[in-house]
C-alpha cells in the first residue's frame, strides 16, 4: 500500500491540506495516511502523531522564544515520518516548521518525494532560500503566477495551482433576518489571533464612535471565530454601542459580507476573501514595536496586501502601524463612501487582478493531481 504523510503547522494549513487530501481519497482508496494535523484532517479519519497546537507559533518573537521546543518537535516528527516510511511527504504552509522537517527527511531518506503547498514568500524576503530548497523539495505548488520566475530561475519544479480563496464555492441559503435592518453594513475583521485583536479592538471601537457621531446610518459587524467571540465581546460590552454585532458562523459571515457596503480588514488572507465578494475595503494592521521593526528590517516589499503587491501600487489603502489609528481609518472610510467613483475604480482593478489568480478547476483539485502524479 502506498503511503502519504501530511505535514501541517497551523489550523489554516490543516484546512487547506484536508481539501487536497479529500480529493485524493475520492480518486484513490488504496492509500495509507498519517499526519501532523488538526480537526479537519481528523474528520477525514487521518491520525495525527501529536496535537497540532504544540507547534503553532506565529510571531517572530514566539518562534525565537520557543526555538528549543520547536527543534524537539522537528526531531520527533522526523523520527515518526521515517518510521511510517511514506512514498510522499506532503507539507502545507508553516515553512519554519514544515520545511525544516522536509530537509531532514530528504537527508535521511532521499527516496521519499517531498511536495510543498504554498511557496514561502521568497519575493518578500530571503529570495536566496530557493537555492537551499531545491536540494530537498521535489515539487512546490504556487498560489500566484508571478511566483514562478523565482523558482524557475533555480530549476525547482513548480506548478501554479491558484488561490483556494478564489475557488468557486457552492451557494447556500442562509437566513439573515436577525441581522438585517435599515442600516447599511460595514464589515470589520479585527484578526484571528488574540495578539491582533488586542491591538486592533480599541482602535476599531473609537473608529465606530467617530462614524456614529458623523452618521448613525451604519451597522458594524465584527467577523470572529467561535474561540474569539467572547474576547471581542468584552471590548464592545463596556462601550454600550447599539449598532454593533459579532458573528462567528462561517455561512452567516459570508452572507453578511456579501451585503456589506464597505469593509475594514486586518491585513492577511482574509482581505482576498473580501475582494472576491466584490466589497470595497481598506486594510489595517498594528503589531508590537519589536515585531514591527523585525518585519520592516526583513521584508523587501512596499505593500502588505497581495492585490497591491501584484499591481505594485495601492489599489486598497493600507493603514499600517502608526497610521493604524481611529482618525485615519475614519477619514479613509468616509472619503471612499463619499466618492462612489473611487469604489468603482477599486472594484474594477481588483476584479482584473483576481482573473489571473484563479486556477482552471480549483486549487485543491490541481494540487491533488500533482501529488498523485508522484504515486505510481
Amino acid at each position: 500500500m502506498k503511503k502519504i504523510f501530511i505535514l501541517t503547522g497551523e489550523p489554516s494549513g490543516d484546512k487547506l491540506a484536508s481539501e487536497v487530501i479529500s480529493k485524493i481519497k475520492k480518486k484513490r482508496s488504496d492509500l495509507d495516511f498519517l499526519c501532523v494535523g488538526g480537526s479537519y484532517l481528523e474528520k477525514l479519519g487521518i491520525k495525527s502523531i501529536f496535537d497540532q497546537k504544540e507547534i503553532t507559533y506565529i510571531a517572530f518573537t514566539d518562534v525565537i522564544l520557543n526555538f528549543l521546543k520547536i527543534k524537539r518537535k522537528i526531531n520527533e516528527t522526523v523520527k515518526e515520518i521515517l518510521k511510517f516510511n511514506p512514498d510522499i511527504l506532503f507539507s502545507v504552509d508553516s515553512p519554519d516548521f514544515t520545511l525544516r522537517v522536509s530537509k531532514q527527511i530528504k537527508i535521511k531518506n532521499s527516496k521519499i518525494k517531498t511536495i510543498h503547498f504554498i511557496a514561502p514568500k521568497v519575493w518578500a524576503w530571503r529570495e536566496g532560500r530557493v537555492k537551499e530548497m531545491k536540494r530537498f523539495i521535489d515539487h512546490i505548488l504556487l498560489l500566484f503566477q508571478f511566483e514562478k520566475k523565482y523558482f524557475d530561475k533555480e530549476g525547482l519544479k513548480n506548478t501554479f495551482v491558484g488561490h483556494p480563496l478564489l475557488d468557486n464555492n457552492s451557494k447556500e441559503n442562509v437566513k439573515l433576518d436577525q441581522f438585517l435592518n435599515k442600516k447599511k453594513i460595514i464589515s470589520i475583521f479585527p484578526g484571528s489571533r488574540v495578539s491582533e485583536i488586542k491591538h486592533h479592538m480599541p482602535i476599531l471601537i473609537n473608529f465606530i464612535k467617530k462614524m456614529n457621531h458623523k452618521d448613525y446610518s451604519y451597522s458594524f459587524v465584527f467577523h470572529s471565530t467561535v474561540h474569539n467571540k467572547e474576547f471581542i465581546s468584552n471590548f464592545t460590552k463596556k462601550e454600550k454601542i447599539e449598532n454593533i454585532e459579532i458573528i462567528f458562523d462561517d455561512k452567516i459571515k459570508k452572507e453578511i459580507l456579501k451585503k456589506s457596503t464597505f469593509a475594514v480588514v486586518k491585513s492577511g488572507t482574509v482581505s482576498l476573501e473580501v475582494c472576491k465578494m466584490n466589497i470595497p475595503s481598506i486594510v489595517i494592521y498594528k503589531m508590537n514595536f519589536i515585531n514591527f521593526y523585525i518585519a520592516k528590517f526583513l521584508l523587501n516589499i512596499k505593500f502588505v496586501n497581495m492585490i497591491n503587491i501584484i499591481n505594485n501600487k495601492e489599489v486598497i489603502p493600507e493603514l499600517i502601524q502608526s497610521e493604524c489609528n481611529a482618525d485615519e481609518i475614519f477619514k479613509s472610510v468616509i472619503y471612499f463612501l463619499k466618492k462612489p467613483y473611487l469604489i468603482a475604480k477599486q472594484k474594477d482593478e481588483i476584479n482584473n487582478t483576481l482573473k489571473n489568480m484563479s486556477s482552471l478547476t480549483s486549487s485543491s483539485e490541481e494540487a491533488s493531481k500533482i501529488v498523485l502524479s508522484y504515486i505510481s
